[in-house]
């Protein structure tokens, strides 16, 4: 070797997966930036650290695929980008080669997953409309081997989707409603539910956002695009379980056929909504979309969303929120979330809060007010799963990151595409364990 990098782990009693995941992103850029091509490296941690050779291995693959992440498809370069193009994992214990294989294996298709959600949230809106989200689902579909269907305004009519029809009326770009299907477990009918919005620009329609900052809103497809990459490493891990993954798309725009505040829809489980304001969309859609799974009896259902300034105001950029009506299913979304290194904080579900939705016009309205925001929106939602197991994770702070810090990079940062993966992963294994 050319050159030898050392990497601090910190303290032996403080190492933890996560630890090697945000060593191996940090030390890739670096080499990187140094103009490495071709790199080896030890399974950090794996040896006097004590952690399991298969974890450390899946850690190191994810930090470093991850952490090399850049979006600059829309650049012109002045010159050849640096690249690392080959790591090398080097073992000596013949023992353990399996092991290190198999974790990274698995951390290489997480990462590259990741890193798939992260290409859909980065682009332009002009770019990535409603169709063209449908378009890259779709080959992702054909690629792995899943089921996808796309449908259009005359099927979502059909189906009474008030809610996304709704938002979508102030926009020139058609919705679409993406449903993708993996059936790794064909003797059973029973399958669980992605649901992801999918707002591939948000001006807030007629309650139009401030200027400041609403180029970030491109990336309101976020959960859109968690859940349909999810999709793509659950194809290529093949567990023994159904899951089917629902992603509705449409802008939100302003225009002289737009929602306006004080209208009525109906969704499609025929639930009228006040809007209060056109801002609060994504619920909106998601209504739908949670109808939709409730009616082909998918079970449990996660939703994703970018979903409300409140969630910032409480938890900032470090964890993803969450509500539930199962305290089981959240458990497992926190253990699947803890193994990923992507941290989300549980908000309560009070009867009371419901209160601050009720419409006096219709049977709910879209926001309850500044008040506990974030808990307000899943209450939304909630009136839409009935008593379907079902956890909301809001990742309006979580969503894009403005620094580089091991496994994350500036811009979107594809969470939670890993912990939902770990999340049907462990079902499927308890699933198979379970007495017949």
């Amino acid at each position: 070797a050319l050159r030898v990098v050392v990497v601090g782990l910190g303290k032996q009693e403080d190492l933890k997966a996560d630890t090697v995941r945000k060593a191996a992103g940090n030390v890739a850029r670096r080499v990187r930036a140094l103009g490495a091509r071709k790199v080896a490296t030890v399974v950090h941690g794996a040896g006097a650290g004590g952690l399991d050779p298969e974890t450390a291995a899946q850690a190191l693959a994810e930090g470093a695929v991850m952490g090399l992440y850049r979006f600059d498809r829309h650049k012109q370069p002045e010159q050849e980008p640096k690249r690392v193009e080959e790591i090398t994992v080097v073992e000596a214990d013949a023992g353990r080669l399996d092991a290190v294989r198999r974790g990274v294996e698995r951390g290489r298709i997480l990462a590259e997953a990741a890193n798939f959600a992260r290409d859909l949230a980065n682009e332009p809106a002009n770019v990535l409309t409603p169709t063209e989200l449908a378009a890259r689902a779709e080959a992702m579909a054909r690629e792995a081997g899943l089921t996808c269907e796309v449908y259009d305004r005359p099927w979502m009519e059909q189906q009474g989707m008030g809610g996304l029809l709704g938002v979508a009326r102030g926009s020139a770009q058609p919705p679409k409603f993406i449903v993708l299907h993996y059936r790794g477990d064909p003797e059973s009918q029973e399958a669980l539910a992605l649901v992801g919005k999918g707002i591939t620009f948000d001006t807030g329609g007629i309650s139009i956002k401030p200027a400041q900052g609403m180029e970030e809103m491109k990336g309101d497809m976020s959960g859109a695009a968690a859940v349909i990459a999810a999709m793509q490493a659950i194809a290529r891990l093949r567990p023994r379980i159904n899951v089917t993954a629902l992603a509705p798309a449409t802008e939100n725009m302003p225009g002289g056929n737009a929602t306006k505040p004080g209208d009525v829809l109906r969704a499609m489980n025929g639930k009228t909504m006040e809007v209060i304001n056109t801002d609060a969309e994504g619920r909106l859609i998601l209504a739908d979309a949670l109808s939709y799974a409730v009616q082909h009896k998918l079970s449990p259902i996660v939703d994703v969303a970018t979903l409300t300034g409140a969630c910032i105001v409480a938890l900032g950029t470090v964890a993803t929120g969450a509500m539930t009506n199962n305290a089981e299913v959240l458990r497992e979304i926190m253990a699947a979330g803890e193994a990923a290194g992507e941290k989300f904080w549980e908000l309560p579900m009070f009867e009371e809060y419901r209160e601050l939705i009720k419409s006096d016009v219709a049977d709910i309205k879209n926001t309850g007010g500044r008040d506990a925001g974030a808990i307000t929106a899943a209450w939304f939602l909630r009136e839409f799963v009935d008593d379907t197991p079902w956890v909301h994770l809001d990742m309006a702070g979580t969503d894009n990151s403005k620094k580089e810090e091991g496994p994350w990079v500036k811009g979107a940062t594809g969470i939670p595409v890993r912990t939902l993966v770990n999340f049907v992963l462990a079902r499927a294994e308890r699933r198979a364990g379970a007495p017949k």
